[in-house]
């Protein structure tokens, strides 16, 4: 009952965001459509070609995530999360940090895995550094770095700096508030999924494992969806030809392709191939950087956080992160003398 009395409260905002949405989709593709001399259609046309290849990118990887959070809920029971932490924060949270190597998600799998890993009581600092940290830290996205760049400054940079900057937020989320303050109630179990399915025959719990699985997919989905469509609608209004024009200094191109990255909200498995064509315009430090933050945080990752962490917390998983890969670049590029 309570949970229903909450989702109709907030029935109002959620239609109220979703109009606004429609709002600015109107005006600026019809903004767009009267400054570039183009017909409407045209518009939109490059809107949908942009909105469905981001979608289309990132979903079988949301799909990969959710089937790897029923299975988690249904075979792995709380008891053998808590039997193998670190006792020690430090420690649980680098060891996060690696937690990609044994889940290898992407940005769009990792968030529906983490709300599950929650639930069955992992710390908020270990949580945390899986969530920014595994998005790199699995070996498609370790192979198609590699393939792109070789082992020098760009593959050992965007490496020591996802481990550097995924610890140190969740050493500084986790311990400054409790679970509570950070993770929404659903994140914690309280939403129908507090008891433990890691029971019955194997059959049964891979039955369990497919409607968790369904569930999940559909509730992170909608965000995907609304994620992708704000992506998309960027690309299509800001032109990158005028915002190239902006990447030139040590500073401003680190700040530039964070900014790009995140509008751009490409796959970490493939984002490697894309930074490839900036090497000649863009300094070392702000290749790194865009490889670094990128896969953290997004628009289409966003609206995912906000699924499981409460509003504030979600802000400070863009500002921190995009503040501490932003000095690591500009040092970079101190160090290179570029």
């Amino acid at each position: 009952m309570q949970k229903t009395a909450e989702q109709n409260a907030a029935l109002p905002l959620k239609l109220l965001g979703l109009a606004l949405l429609a709002v600015l989709f109107l005006a600026g593709t019809g903004y767009q459509a009267l400054q570039s001399g183009l017909e409407y259609r045209l518009v939109l046309g490059v809107f949908a070609t942009r909105f469905l290849g981001i979608f289309i990118e990132a979903v079988p990887f949301l799909l990969l995530g959710s089937l790897t959070s029923g299975l988690i809920e249904t075979f792995v029971k709380a008891d053998d999360i808590l039997r193998f932490l670190p006792r020690n924060r430090l420690g649980a949270t680098v060891g996060g940090a690696f937690l990609g190597l044994i889940f290898p998600v992407c940005e769009c799998g990792v968030v529906p895995v983490t709300r599950r890993l929650f639930s069955k009581g992992l710390p908020v600092s270990m949580g945390i550094a899986f969530l920014l940290a595994a998005p790199f830290m699995n070996p498609i996205v370790f192979a198609s770095t590699y393939i792109a760049f070789g082992i020098g400054p760009v593959f050992i940079g965007r490496l020591v700096i996802t481990i550097a900057v995924a610890v140190f937020v969740g050493l500084v989320i986790g311990g400054l508030a409790s679970p509570r303050a950070v993770l929404k109630p659903i994140a914690l179990g309280a939403a129908g999924h507090s008891h433990d399915h890691a029971q019955g025959s194997a059959r049964e719990r891979l039955l369990q494992a497919l409607q968790i699985a369904s569930d999940e997919f559909f509730e992170m989905g909608r965000f995907l969806i609304m994620g992708s469509a704000l992506a998309a609608l960027l690309q299509t209004l800001v032109p990158q030809e005028s915002l190239l024009a902006l990447g030139t200094g040590p500073v401003l191109s680190v700040v530039f392709m964070q900014i790009l990255a995140y509008m751009l909200s490409v796959c970490s498995t493939v984002d490697s191939f894309l930074a490839l064509a900036f090497v000649n315009t863009f300094t070392t430090g702000a290749i790194v950087s865009f490889l670094s933050f990128g896969p953290m945080v997004d628009i289409k990752s966003t609206l995912m956080f906000a699924g499981v962490f409460r509003r504030r917390i979600v802000l400070y998983l863009i500002l921190l992160p995009f503040a501490l890969n932003l000095l690591a670049g500009v040092l970079i590029n101190a160090a290179l003398g570029t």
